[in-house]
């Protein structure tokens, strides 16, 4: 439920407070201040919606109230309504100097006086509102950066434990979205998949060292725990909402179209989209790059891998793609 507007009423008359009280009462939480600086106090203390400033106050009169409003910063954006008998150019003049936003002249008239405040009320309403967005906005703004930051700060951690493929996380990244913009990705899976790429290899920091920076060929048990990396990486990350979409790179990009890949042996379209195009920049990105074991591969015979895996290791169609792809950036 929406919370009533406040209006701060200044006037040193007890009449003209008691008056207004008794008009806006029900529409409005009103606060009532009998002098200037109890005005300016309250202005502080309780950021209205609306002050109703009398001009012509003992001591502190209106124009230097809301003169000292506006000199604030916290009270500055208060939009303030002068209730005065002064009628003549010059005193209006005084009053947008200070400045007055609006003018109501005493004796006022009820309807009047209701139809300005909820005037001025509601457009101070929607001001507010547009502001809270931005606040919102710029506070999600600085999450998501904060976030992008902390799983990239995973992926670095990775990388600086497995030297043999840094800098590999990196490459897979920047070419997955250059390869599902060919292919017409929109933006928000573009982003599903830039997140699940950083995080494809998360589920190797459950791999002991002696495993995962292993030079020689593994064995077939050393081979059951290092395939268990995309489990643990689902096991880690499928408690984290945010991350239900991208989850599906991490988990799936060791299946094969054929249904021969690990961990749960899919096959085909049982295997995520996401999945199956990072499957492809994985492959090539590895054989690209040299291993203790053997060299890289040259650009021409990766195409040739690849394009010899689809329809049993890759989905035919997007191994397609990327080769027309490769071939178009070699010729």
């Amino acid at each position: 439920m929406d919370r009533m507007p406040e209006i701060l009423v200044i006037d040193d008359e007890a009449v003209a407070r008691h008056t207004i009280e008794a008009l806006l009462r029900g529409s409005y939480t009103l606060h009532l201040a009998r002098d200037g600086a109890e005005g300016l106090a309250l202005a502080l203390e309780l950021r209205p919606d609306l002050i109703l400033l009398d001009a012509m106050m003992p001591r502190l009169d209106g124009f230097e109230v809301c003169a000292r409003l506006r000199a604030d910063p916290e009270t500055a954006e208060i939009p303030v309504i002068m209730i005065t008998s002064l009628d003549d150019r010059e005193s209006r003049l005084r009053g947008l100097s200070a400045g007055v936003d609006d003018f109501l002249n005493k004796p006022f008239d009820g309807l009047e006086l209701k139809t300005r405040c909820q005037s001025i009320t509601r457009l101070n309403r929607y001001r507010r509102l547009v502001e809270q967005r931005g606040r919102i906005e710029n506070l999600l703004e600085a999450l998501n950066e904060s976030y992008g930051k902390t799983l990239e700060g995973w992926t670095k951690a990775l990388d600086l434990r497995d030297k043999e493929t840094e800098g590999h996380t990196r490459r897979v990244v920047d070419l997955s979205i250059d390869f599902a913009r060919t292919i017409g990705f929109e933006k928000e899976r573009l982003e599903h998949l830039r997140t699940g790429a950083l995080l494809h290899d998360i589920g190797k920091l459950g791999v002991p060292d002696a495993i995962l920076l292993k030079h020689g060929r593994l064995t077939d048990e050393e081979w059951k725990v290092m395939r268990l990396h995309p489990v643990y990486a689902f096991e880690w990350l499928s408690p984290i909402g945010h991350l239900a979409t991208a989850i599906a790179v991490p988990y799936g990009h060791h299946e094969r179209w054929d249904g021969s890949g690990y961990p749960r042996g899919l096959a085909g379209t049982q295997i995520d989209l996401l999945a199956r195009v990072f499957a492809l920049v994985d492959v090539w990105d590895a054989l690209r790059s040299d291993r203790p074991y053997r060299k890289s591969l040259s650009e021409r015979e990766t195409i040739e891998h690849i394009r010899a895996g689809s329809g049993t290791h890759f989905d035919p169609e997007l191994a397609a793609a990327f080769v027309a792809m490769r071939e178009k950036r070699l010729s």
